[in-house]
């Protein structure tokens, strides 16, 4: 008990000090909170992307794609390969007994981003009528559908925020032809929200497509998906590569979320390194002028285990305090930001930052780890100091 005693009236002691050298005490402040306020930024960008994706998509619902395709823009079926594939075993029918499976094509246009007016590229997805049965998360806010034959686009929320010119009303040029924007929606914030849709029939005639890019089917039941894959990927007509929706768009995010990791890991160990010397240097320098102090404290009993862990508290605090700081300030500042990157298919796509709990406990528990570095070591040299030493010095 004296033991504990003793620490927690020399933490309050070295806390109630702090404020007598507030210059040295913003080191290790800010400099915690700059680490965990870039790292948490980060790290929710990678956050978001991942959600945004892992959103697109549904259980009961397989894409099929060609072998060897990286995504749709790089797939390709015809018209009779994408009727085998709708009679396969496992695919649901709709009400009027057609099966339900939707032969879709993705071009890309090219559009000015808002925040910079440079030139970008937004997915046209072009679909049929079993393509918005099969997505009942696909909800038009403002406008209407597009008719089958015209050229008219519905666009995705987050593809009007990012891009200049896609408000509902305005009329777009696309590669030569005028197309009229006439409705936008939401898709329950996934990646469809991020391109514009088109008629499936105008689609393939303004640019010349015969066939499909992807064929996206619904399911009679989830579990029949390796049935249903198996059934495609053995027959010899088809080369085809057949992925539950989910897993597909989620696998989109590798490269994203891999390049992410990478650059917080670099930031994460320089910044990292950075608040630790900081915090040393910070806390050198406080015991530096508090030797006589300390060395009256030891002479008044106050052992070196209790200056060791009262000095290793101080520095955690100062860390905790700036953590908070960095934590908070991340959250304010970013979480919910939307931008837009380029996805799989060299296309914009649009997500919000998430700073999530978790990442703002790691930030804390980084803060923490730096903390107790940066206080260890002249907790060491404060608990050897050597007594009369150190008075004799005064």
């Amino acid at each position: 008990m004296k033991f504990l005693s003793q620490t927690l009236k020399l933490i309050t002691i070295n806390l109630k000090s702090v404020p007598a050298r507030w210059g040295a005490t913003l080191v290790i402040v800010v400099g915690l909170a700059g680490v965990v306020g870039v790292i948490t930024a980060l790290q929710s960008m990678s956050q978001g992307m991942v959600a945004t994706l892992r959103a697109t998509g549904s259980p009961d619902r397989a894409i099929v794609l060609r072998g060897g395709s990286n995504s749709e823009l790089s797939s390709f079926f015809t018209r009779d390969q994408a009727i085998v594939i709708e009679q396969a075993p496992g695919v649901a029918k709709g009400a009027d007994g057609k099966p339900l499976a939707s032969g879709e094509i993705i071009v890309i246009a090219e559009r000015k981003l808002r925040r910079s007016g440079t030139d970008s590229n937004v997915s046209m997805r072009g679909v049929g009528p079993a393509g918005f049965a099969m997505r009942p998360e696909l909800k038009i806010v403002e406008g209407r559908a597009f008719q089958p034959g015209l050229q008219e686009i519905i666009v995705g929320k987050k593809a009007q925020e990012q891009f200049l010119g896609l408000e509902v009303g305005s009329k777009v040029q696309i590669r030569g032809s005028e197309w009229n924007v006439v409705g936008a929606f939401t898709s329950n914030g996934d990646a469809h929200e991020s391109e514009a849709m088109v008629d499936i029939e105008t689609a393939q005639s303004a640019f010349r497509r015969n066939g499909y890019s992807s064929l996206l089917v619904k399911l009679d039941d989830p579990a029949e998906f390796e049935a249903f894959k198996d059934s495609l990927t053995t027959d010899p007509r088809l080369q085809v590569d057949v992925q539950k929706e989910v897993e597909y768009f989620s696998a989109q995010s590798r490269n994203f979320t891999r390049t992410i990791g990478v650059l917080v890991s670099v930031v994460g160990v320089i910044m990292g390194l950075g608040a630790v010397f900081a915090a040393l240097n910070t806390m050198y320098s406080a015991i530096a002028a508090r030797t006589v102090e300390i060395a009256t404290l030891r002479a008044l009993g106050f052992g070196g285990g209790v200056v060791v862990l009262a000095t290793i508290a101080e520095a955690m605090t100062l860390a905790l305090i700036g953590g908070l700081i960095g934590g908070a300030g991340a959250y304010l500042f970013f979480n919910g930001y939307t931008v837009s990157t380029l996805g799989a298919g060299f296309t914009q796509v649009a997500f919000s930052f998430r700073v999530t709990p978790q990442l703002l406990a790691n930030g804390l528990i980084l803060s923490l780890f730096v903390g107790f570095l940066g206080g260890f070591f002249p907790a060491l040299r404060a608990a050897r100091m050597q007594i009369a030493t150190a008075l004799r010095a005064a």
